[in-house]
């Protein structure tokens, strides 16, 4: 840690160092995943679709806390580099869901190693039990109802 008074007064600042891990931390994946052409937002709808059967694009925004209009521009991306696609909904056919392509999945699968890395590098300070409990800790605080 800095020195520097000015530093010292925002280390004691939790929500301050959160804000600066997250700006690291999202610096980091995004360079990982520049290679692909994506961002780390490409990269957390990619990773919601692997989780569903196909999602509309409002259930998109609503759970990964994207503005709606922003979706639509992440889906044409993903469209584009063919690793999302939007399919008639079976249940309404007036309606599109999203999906991910097999090559979402792959792309998934090569970058996992990219993602560890990233997080090791982070979390390179901590032991493997103090990673284990920071890990609990955010899961607690991004459950839903955590977050107002």
């Amino acid at each position: 840690m800095s020195d520097e008074p000015w530093m010292r007064g925002l280390h004691t600042d939790t929500g301050y160092l959160l804000y600066r891990l997250g700006l690291r931390s999202g610096s980091l994946f995004n360079a990982g995943l520049e290679q692909h052409g994506l961002r780390l937002r490409h990269y957390a709808v990619l990773r919601y679709l692997a989780t569903v059967e196909g999602a509309r694009q409002r259930e998109l925004a609503d759970r990964l806390g994207y503005d709606p209009s922003a979706i639509v521009s992440l889906l044409d991306d993903l469209q584009r580099l063919e690793l999302a696609e939007r399919k008639p909904d079976p249940s309404d056919r007036r309606n599109r869901i999203v999906v991910l392509t097999a090559a979402g999945r792959e792309l998934l699968r090569d970058s996992e190693q990219d993602g560890a890395q990233v997080t090791d590098a982070l979390l390179a300070p901590l032991s493997t039990e103090e990673r284990g409990t920071l890990h609990a800790l955010l899961l607690r605080i991004a459950e839903p109802g955590g977050e107002d």
